[in-house]
């Protein structure tokens, strides 16, 4: 992947598509997909709309009552199996299960994940944001890669943030150890990092025809909001002086219907077989950053850099093998 790589492709599609857009004509019948945290706001949807298209959809779980509830609105081969990020035990457990259960995976989406959070450890002492975000997606894909390989073009889709742009990897304090904690910069340094995995991993696919991408869903609300204070969503403009979505919000945000369709477009799109491990948002290709881009918009150069993706893979490689 190289920086020139990110620009639209000219998809047809825009920030507001809506999931019946994207998958028309799309038959996934006889495909089998793993969406992380698949069971809660656009992760859900996402089940959704891939078992609407015919595939068989198996979502790890953190919170199986929950799960059990939100899954049952959705008609189709959709089950779950308990699994836990934070927890690398939890994590091998699964994709055991699922070795012991189905014979490849077409769909891997890195869905999951934590925002903004206060400092927690998770793992062997990770920072819970790269913990659970980048590494305990890692561990998964890693041990998951076997039926990867097993299946035809497969693909894996790593939710990023448009947030990376704040900042890249902390390469000499990853964990915060030495550095004061800002959870927001721990956020983008998470986003980066699923970014740089796609890009990664997309040379490792390449051998037997799979692809990695990273995407930017867009501003929805959903969970994701659960350690934001009502005061600081206001100082950010996304809810009014009353508490209520502000205007400036509506007119941004998208439902988490429409939040999940990059994640589609990704994951099926025929314009994206020969790309490399692009980032995307809106439904296409992100364009390079520029001086007129838009806060909310594009992708930096950081997350575009190949030998920084290598490197994130060494060091993600070492953390899990001493965890």
């Amino acid at each position: 992947m190289a920086a020139a790589d990110q620009k639209p492709l000219g998809s047809g599609f825009h920030a507001k598509s809506e999931p019946h857009e994207i998958l028309a004509g799309i038959d996934l019948t006889g495909k089998t997909a793993i969406v992380t945290g698949g069971y809660s706001g656009i992760g859900l949807e996402t089940t959704r709309a891939l078992v609407g298209a015919g595939a068989t959809v198996i979502v790890p779980v953190r919170d199986p009552a929950k799960a059990e509830e939100n899954l049952s609105t959705i008609e189709g081969d959709v089950s779950s199996a308990k699994m836990d990020l934070a927890d690398l035990d939890s994590v091998g457990t699964f994709a055991s299960s699922i070795y012991d259960s189905i014979e490849a995976v077409d769909l891997l989406i890195n869905n999951a994940g934590t925002m903004a959070c206060p400092l927690q450890r998770v793992g062997p002492g990770w920072e819970s944001q790269f913990g659970i975000n980048h590494m305990g997606h890692f561990a998964l894909t890693k041990a998951l890669l076997p039926l990867l390989e097993k299946a035809s073009g497969p693909r894996v889709v790593a939710l990023s943030s448009v947030a990376h742009k704040r900042n890249g990897v902390l390469w000499d304090d990853i964990q915060f150890e030495t550095t004061e904690y800002d959870k927001w910069v721990a956020y983008a340094q998470a986003k980066s990092a699923n970014a740089l995995f796609a890009n990664a991993l997309n040379r490792r696919m390449q051998s037997f025809g799979g692809r990695a991408f990273s995407v930017h869903p867009g501003g929805i609300f959903t969970p994701l909001q659960r350690h934001l204070p009502q005061a600081e969503q206001i100082k950010l403009g996304w809810l009014d002086a009353k508490g209520q979505v502000s205007k400036s919000a509506k007119a941004m945000f998208k439902m988490p219907a429409q939040g999940c369709t990059t994640t589609l477009w990704a994951a099926t799109s025929a314009l994206l077989g020969d790309m490399p491990g692009v980032y995307c948002e809106d439904c296409d290709v992100a364009q390079l950053a520029g001086e007129k881009s838009l806060p909310y918009q594009h992708c930096a150069t950081h997350i575009a850099d190949d030998a920084d993706a290598e490197r994130l893979w060494d060091i993600s490689e070492k953390l899990l093998a001493a965890a």
